[in-house]
């Protein structure tokens, strides 16, 4: 390793020599120079992985334990791991059981590199976390453009990393007192490849909004649900676990619960105590238009009834505009936007209270699933459209998806001992590999006054 570290050092500064000369001599942009400087730290990230890893498998070799537990069978065995760094190609020794003749690569497993992996997990984590905004092949290549990993290898680790549960991004609050609560909820439309369309749902709760800057607000601590492939039932259990332990619901005075009127929307009424229904205004607007789009004058004096409450007169007019209706597919049209106005009435009329802060849901529904979705010419499998929005979902929430993928990893890791390694080794194998002074680096003892000469001095502390 003593041999490596200068190597490092020596190349950090010839590059950064170059790159200098580059922006200044030959007036390249700033742009270009970071460019070149984070594939000069790439190439040095390369060298440092695959030294640590043989310097452990060294290390192993030459434990006592080891030598009483296994037998080598092989030495120098390659192996390649992507990172985010670069394709790191290491050699590792190949160990045999002593008692009951398993055979394994014990430094892969120290370090939890099982035998079938081809990937760094840090690395797949930025997969799949570009893969929640981009398209598979793409996320492949702007995660690490120097390496070569396919689309198909991108929907491999979203599979193999399973189902994301809405409770797995951790809590910001528990027994949280809050007057009130808002829950809104609605869905988007998926294009399956079978040419048929799913419906995937979104609920999210929060505590009200607050200002952010000109025309935007912010909801406060909101906390997103989906799963396309669950009962609505199970969704809606969740959200109530959710509240149940984020909230003191003794103190909750109110609970307002948005849709569009949806009948799985107001399933929610069954499952959250005391919530109560609020038709929102964009479905709302949007059967009014379309119920007077043939009589315009119709429009304003529809609208004034409504925010009157006067449902008498709204349905009178509903009414006359039937009756003026020529067109018998019309007459159908407005038809069902009276029964649609009448039949939320009570959610209607629950917008004009005072604490209600209004219903986002069409902007969250665009923001977390159909920018991903459903707004690119895209046919997703049931599984693949059901775990998008899930990751999507936990990444709105907090989540992080390296902590996540960490914990099922060690969750799923065989439980059988392996070698624990002597710290009188290890630390005797970290003093004669790593140099405890930079003096004998030739950038540093050469004596001349230089850059680099400064910067390597500083970083010994000189």
């Amino acid at each position: 390793m003593n041999t490596i570290i200068h190597e490092i050092v020596e190349k950090i500064t010839l590059d950064m020599k170059n790159n200098l000369e580059d922006l200044i001599l030959d007036s390249k942009d700033i742009s270009h120079f970071i460019i070149n400087t984070g594939k000069s730290l790439d190439e040095i990230g390369v060298k440092i992985v695959k030294e640590a890893l043989e310097m452990l498998d060294e290390t192993i070799r030459e434990s006592s334990t080891r030598k009483k537990e296994y037998y080598i069978q092989r030495r120098n065995d390659k192996k390649t791991l992507i990172t985010k760094f670069g394709e790191v190609n290491y050699q590792r020794t190949y160990y045999k059981n002593k008692k009951d003749g398993s055979y394994d690569y014990l430094s892969d497993r120290m370090v939890g590199i099982e035998s079938y992996e081809r990937m760094d997990l840090s690395y797949e984590a930025e997969l799949i976390k570009e893969a929640m905004d981009n398209s598979y092949h793409k996320s492949g290549k702007k995660v690490s453009p120097n390496t070569q990993v396919t689309k198909q290898t991108v929907l491999n680790s979203i599979r193999k990393l399973g189902n994301v549960e809405n409770k797995d991004a951790e809590l910001k609050t528990k027994k949280k007192e809050v007057k009130i609560i808002y829950i809104e909820a609605d869905e988007d439309h998926v294009a399956m490849q079978d040419g048929k369309n799913k419906e995937i749902k979104l609920i999210y709760v929060h505590e009200g909004k607050k200002f952010k800057s000109k025309d935007r607000y912010e909801l406060i601590n909101k906390r997103y649900f989906t799963g396309s492939l669950k009962d609505t039932e199970d969704l809606w259990l969740e959200v109530a676990d959710y509240l149940e332990e984020a909230y003191n619901l003794d103190k909750v005075e109110k609970i307002y619960l948005s849709g569009d009127g949806a009948r799985w929307i107001k399933e929610g009424l069954n499952w959250i105590k005391g919530s109560q229904y609020v038709l929102d205004y964009f479905h709302l607007s949007k059967y009014v238009r379309k119920a007077t789009a043939h009589q315009p004058h119709t429009f304003s004096n529809l609208w004034n009834y409504i925010n009157q409450h006067n449902k008498e007169a709204t349905r009178d007019l509903l009414n006359i505009i039937i009756e003026e209706t020529k067109s018998e597919t019309k007459k159908e049209s407005v038809k069902d936007c009276k029964r649609y106005i009448l039949n939320n009435w009570e959610g209607i009329i629950r917008r004009y209270e005072k604490e209600y802060v209004g219903c986002s849901a069409e902007s969250h529904i665009s923001h977390i699933l159909s920018s991903r979705l459903s707004s690119r010419p895209l046919g997703w499998s049931k599984i693949g459209a059901d775990q998008m929005a899930r990751l999507r979902v936990y990444n709105a929430n907090g989540g992080d998806l390296y902590e996540l993928m960490s914990k099922k990893k060690k969750d799923q890791a065989r439980e059988e001992r392996i070698i624990e390694l002597e710290k009188r080794l290890v630390k005797k194998k970290l003093r004669s590999s790593i140099p405890e002074s930079l003096d004998n680096i030739p950038y540093i003892s050469d004596g001349r006054r230089s850059w680099q000469r400064q910067i390597l001095r500083t970083m010994r502390g000189a």
